[in-house]
């Protein structure tokens, strides 16, 4: 599978304190990759070295398989968004986005940009100045110059934010369509929900250290999963019949039974039989998955600062 980004050692130190420590992660074409971590883990500094803005203490970055160097032409097929995108106040949205094509040196601006308006859902704001959108408006339209240009790798800094839920919805179906044709899309978040919905790999950084790559494959191998057991009876009472057989049970504060044990996770109906057998009905039975967000603060709460 070919690489599109690929980070060697990236280290960078700010007054002698170490923001990132020898992160090395990669990402292969088509995919889009979720760069999950805190406030202040090194996300936004991993962005700004990936395009260029600062330079890492050490390390190196790859695009498409060749060195990032200064004044190269990697540029070309790179589209990013930056925390808040940037726009020109006075100028229409379409002004912005004719005037942003020129700058990339795109011939036919007038189809490509009435193309990316149409793309983003910004048809209805065309000409309306930048200065009258709303904050999710002019996220979309700092989308539409990420992508003018039908750029093979997207770096996207909480592309999502400002959002309405309706809005949050398109951008995922847009990115996913833009990585089923083949664009490698590198995008930070936090929101997690949204992630484990678009991700199809994930990385997790805390504390400057890249603590975990994994696939959405090995997500849902990892996740632990759990069987809830709603009973017509006490849950104490079911949770000793539950023991007897070997599985370990506990009472949830809404007064549900809670199994870890595997085998309840896997044959849940063999519980049911149990319960049934010792004269306990049940309401419900259900295996629940843990959700990316319980996932990555386990994760992080596992590997604390050593400040």
């Amino acid at each position: 599978m070919k690489e599109m980004i690929r980070t060697a050692g990236l280290t960078k130190v700010y007054d002698g304190k170490t923001i990132l420590n020898e992160v090395s992660l990669t990402v292969n074409k088509g995919e889009i990759y979720g760069f999950l971590g805190l406030n202040g883990a090194g996300k936004t500094t991993i962005i700004r070295i990936l395009l260029g803005m600062i330079r890492p203490t050490s390390g190196e970055v790859y695009l498409m398989g060749k060195k990032l160097t200064k004044g190269g032409d990697l540029w070309n097929h790179v589209g990013y968004i930056v925390e808040v995108p940037y726009a020109y106040p006075e100028f229409t949205v379409r002004e912005n986005l004719k005037l942003y094509a020129k700058i990339r040196g795109i011939k036919e601006d007038r189809k490509a940009v009435d193309s990316v308006i149409e793309k983003v859902n910004l048809t209805d704001y065309a000409e309306t100045k930048a200065k009258d959108l709303s904050l999710g408006n002019a996220q979309k339209l700092g989308l539409a110059k990420a992508l003018i240009h039908n750029p093979e790798i997207l770096i996207l800094d909480e592309p999502t934010n400002a959002l309405d839920p309706a809005g949050i919805v398109a951008v995922r179906e847009l990115l996913k369509s833009l990585s089923s044709e083949g664009v490698t899309i590198f995008i930070s978040s936090h929101i997690l929900e949204e992630m484990s919905k678009l991700a199809s790999r994930i990385g997790i950084i805390h504390r400057g250290t890249l603590l975990q790559e994994i696939s959405t494959l090995e997500f849902e191998n990892l996740r632990r999963k759990k069987l809830h057991v709603g009973v017509r009876s006490t849950a104490k009472l079911a949770g000793e019949q539950l023991a007897k057989a070997g599985y370990e049970a506990s009472v949830t504060g809404d007064g549900m039974l809670e199994v870890l044990d595997e085998r309840a996770v896997r044959h849940p109906e063999r519980v049911s039989r149990l319960l049934a057998d010792a004269g306990i009905p049940l309401y419900l039975l259900s295996v629940v998955e843990e959700e990316l967000e319980s996932y990555f603060l386990n994760t992080v709460s596992g590997n604390p600062s050593k400040e």
